[in-house]
Parts: structure tokens; sequence; C-alpha cells
């Protein structure tokens, strides 16, 4: 599999796309004016506690007090790339915190829509191949390396080396990069954590709340970081100095990537390299079109995101069954991508179309599951339910695409429908009414959409009259060509 990653840098923003085969699959976004923190550690201050929510809000310097819950005071460390999911017995949230308590934090979530950052008292400090979590004493490793051989061996690196480490112990999570990784970069990993994390112990000893301890590596940085992988081919960067801080950092910390590094640039934009734009621009529709002619429709609530899948105009070639399963296994696949280019999480809600054969619902649940293995994100999927639906979960940190480049629409107020022309009439002729029982006028105006006015005097001008008739007094109207179509007003004359 051919893998590319294209990072365009601009004074305003950064943004990075991972392409395999071709096509994009991930986009990620980072704007100068509104930084992700998920990494962060803050020292903040308690600012209130909960006991029938059973967590606390934590003012760590931002706009909006962060939210931690008790579980994340607590509760343990798991065996995968990301401590801290293991449930424990959740004791009262006023035993942990007390307003006013100063406390030391990390964002594991970044403020999404209204909903403040999500902390957890419990650090975990990220290098290429390990997770350094200070306090902790446990060696955990990525359930995505299998091989059980493999895993012996880089358990054993680490735990020979952690327990020759001075004053300042800590557990750590092997991550999935650390395969075939050798004993000198995965000591060399440790030694550079114990350093930082040092300096950030003494950080938090002379800051006051809220005050931020250590920000997590630049977009561009993160990127060779968390996902260069020894299949990708280039990594490409259209900024000089950039591409610098790049080669130094591979350079030190993941030498054998040094030459997969280069400065991009050509004249053409690098995102045009691959129709980057073009897919960005696709990932923000709700209709998600197949090769075959099918289609899957997606839609992001703040409660779940549903994705529908329709045959469209694939008519298929042998019977219905056949068809509906050509059509949901190239769904499957569509969906993965979608999901990953996105990046959408919480919780997921797929309808395939309805099959009848039980070794057809196997094998596109096969499929789906297959090419999520490739997704960066934890994933959970649940087998096809008695109404035909699939359930999952992808761990979400950060807001979506759609939430990064998008806001709701001012004129729908977010709904995706107008009322229509029709509508806006007779809410008119009701205000009309209302109007005219209340207060005492010779005549009304009626200001409203061009769209509206024109059915007003065509379609409905028999109403019109009706009305007019029936109150005794003339309407006249007028077009406002700043309303939207679901605006007017009736002025009294």
């Amino acid at each position: 599999m051919s893998e590319e990653i294209l990072i365009n840098v601009t004074p305003v923003e950064t943004r990075v796309a991972l392409v395999e085969n071709g096509m994009l699959q991930e986009a990620y976004i980072e704007r100068t004016s509104r930084k992700g923190i998920v990494g962060n550690i803050y020292r903040g201050k308690v600012v209130r506690v909960l006991p029938g929510m059973e967590a606390a809000f934590v003012d760590i310097g931002l706009e909006r007090a962060a939210f931690i819950h008790a579980s994340d005071v607590v509760n343990g460390q798991s065996n995968d790339d990301e401590p801290g999911d293991s449930p424990k017995t959740v004791p009262d949230i006023r035993t942990l915190l007390r307003e006013g308590q100063s406390l030391v934090v990390q964002v594991t979530k970044d403020p999404i829509g209204t909903k403040g950052a999500r902390l957890t008292t419990q650090l975990s400090i990220p290098s290429r191949y390990l997770v350094f979590m200070p306090g902790v004493n446990h060696i955990g490793i990525s359930q995505r390396i299998e091989d059980e051989t493999e895993r012996a061996r880089l358990k054993g690196i680490v735990e020979e080396e952690a327990a020759s480490q001075g004053e300042l112990k800590g557990g750590y999570i092997i991550r999935t990069a650390a395969e075939s990784a050798s004993s000198e970069d995965l000591i060399g990993d440790m030694k550079y954590l114990h350093r930082l994390s040092h300096s950030i112990h003494e950080r938090i000893n002379r800051v006051n709340a809220p005050a931020v301890v250590y920000q997590d590596l630049p977009l561009f940085i993160r990127t060779i970081r968390d996902l260069i992988r020894p299949q990708t081919e280039k990594v490409r960067i259209d900024s000089r100095e950039s591409h610098q801080r790049v080669v130094e950092f591979v350079e030190e910390f993941v030498a054998e990537f040094a030459d997969k590094v280069e400065y991009y640039p050509g004249e053409r934009p690098i995102f045009d390299l691959y129709s980057v734009e073009d897919e960005i621009q696709k990932a923000l529709s709700r209709k998600v079109q197949l090769k075959s002619g099918g289609y899957v429709i997606v839609d992001q609530t703040e409660a779940m995101t549903t994705i529908d899948i329709n045959t469209g105009a694939f008519v298929g070639h042998r019977n219905l069954e056949e068809t509906i399963f050509k059509t949901n296994l190239e769904a499957a696949r569509a969906i993965s991508r979608q999901l990953r280019l996105r990046n959408l999480g919480g919780i997921i809600i797929i309808d395939f179309i309805d099959m009848e054969d039980t070794e057809h619902q196997r094998q596109v649940h096969r499929m789906l599951e297959k090419m999520l293995e490739r997704d960066h994100a934890k994933t959970k999927i649940t087998g096809v339910s008695e109404l035909g639906l699939v359930e999952m979960t992808r761990k979400r940190t950060t807001e979506s695409l759609g939430q990064v480049l998008c806001e709701p629409c001012p004129v729908c107020d977010g709904r995706g429908f107008l009322k229509t022309a029709e509508t806006v009439c007779y809410e008119v002729f009701r205000e009309i009414l209302r109007v005219n029982r209340a207060y005492e006028a010779e005549s009304y105006l009626v200001m409203a959409s061009q769209s509206v006015v024109d059915r007003l005097l065509d379609e409905e001008s028999d109403n019109v009259a009706d009305l007019e008739t029936f109150i005794s007094k003339s309407i006249r109207f007028q077009v406002e060509p700043f309303y939207s179509q679901e605006q007017y007003d009736v002025v009294l004359l």
C-alpha cells in the first residue's frame, strides 16, 4: 500500500493530509487562532464540585471551565495506546476534590460545541514509541501488536530500562509504532520521556493556577511522531521553515525516516497534487456517492452520527439480494474512510440495507471490521441488530472536520431545511389577523423576501383579497432583498 503525507503550512493554519494509494484518507487542521489542546498539561483550580454528576469544573485559563469526572481522578490504566479506560468503582467526588483546590490535569478532549475541555489527573506524555505515565507502576502494550514473541521482546526491554531509572519512576504504554523497533530506539525514547517528565515536574512546582505547564508538539511535528510508518513513501512539506524543523526532529528521534522527508517548492499548491481540496469539500456534504451508483447519507448530530445506505441508481445484474449485498459491501469500505476523513466520533449508527442472507450480513460486518483496522482512533463495533443496524463507537478527542470548517447556518439555524414560501405566506396571514385584533390601523405593509412576495401576489392573491375583505383593510407588499425566505414583518400604517 502506497502512503504519503502532505503538509501545508501557512501563517494562519496548518493542514495535514494522509493519502493512501492516491486517495485522501485523513485530514487534520490546526489554526493559529484556535489550536487544539489535547495532551496539554495545566495547573488548574477547582471552581465547582457537582456531587449529582460525580464531576467538577476546573479553571485552566480557557474561556470555559473544563470538566473532570470522578473516574478520571481515580481510575486505572488500560493495555492500549490510550490509558485510562478500565472501569472502577467511583468514590464520592467530594472526597476527591474541593472548591479552590489546585490540581494538575491533562486535556483528553478539546472543547467541542458548547462543552468545555475534558480533563484527567492521570498524566501521559507520548513519544514516538512510548507513552510515559508519571506515578503509575504499570507497563502495557498496544493490542494492535499481535505477535506474542514481539510483545515479550518489547516489554522485556522497557521493564529492564524502567528498573534502572532514578527517582522519577512511572509506567509505560508501548505504542503500535514500536513494533520491530530496536532496543536503542526504545531506550532513547525512555530517556527522552524521563527528561521531559522531570522538566514538567519542576514547572508544576513553580507555577500558580491557572497556568499551562506543558504543551504538546505542533501539528506538523505530531504528524511525524504519530503517523509516519515504514510503508510511508514520502512526507512532503511546502514550508521551508517547517521542513527544517521536521528534519531536525526526524534526525533526532526517527533517523530511519530521514530520507523520506522532502521540501515541496512547486508552484502548484501541494493539496492539488491528489485533489485533496476537492475531497475535503466532498467530506462536508451529507451525500457520499458510491462507484456502483448507490450512495451513503451521513448525518452528524450532537447525540450521535447516523449513516444510511441506499442502492440509488445501482440496479444490479442477478437479483435483489445480490444487488443489496454488493451495495452494502461497497458502502462498508466507503464508511470506514468517511469516519477517518470526517473525524467522526462518539456513537455511530449504521443502517445497512436489510439483508436476508446471514452469510451476507457476516461478510459485510467483517468488511467493516477489516477496514476499521486501519483507523488510528480506537473503535468498538457490535454485530447486526434485530433491526438491521450496526452500532459502533469511535474515540473522539477533537472536533470533526465539519465542526472545524463550518458553523450552523444562520438562515435555517442548523436545521438544514427552510420553511417553504407557502408556509411563510400562511404565517403572514395569521400575523395580520392577530395584529388586526390587537391594534387599530388603516392598512398594513408586509415586508418579506422576493419569493414570498411573489407567491402572495400570484398563487395566494385570491386568499389575500379574501383577507382584505374580512378585515376591511388594504394590504400592501414590499420586497426586502436582504430578508431570508423565513423573515417577514407586518407594519401598521
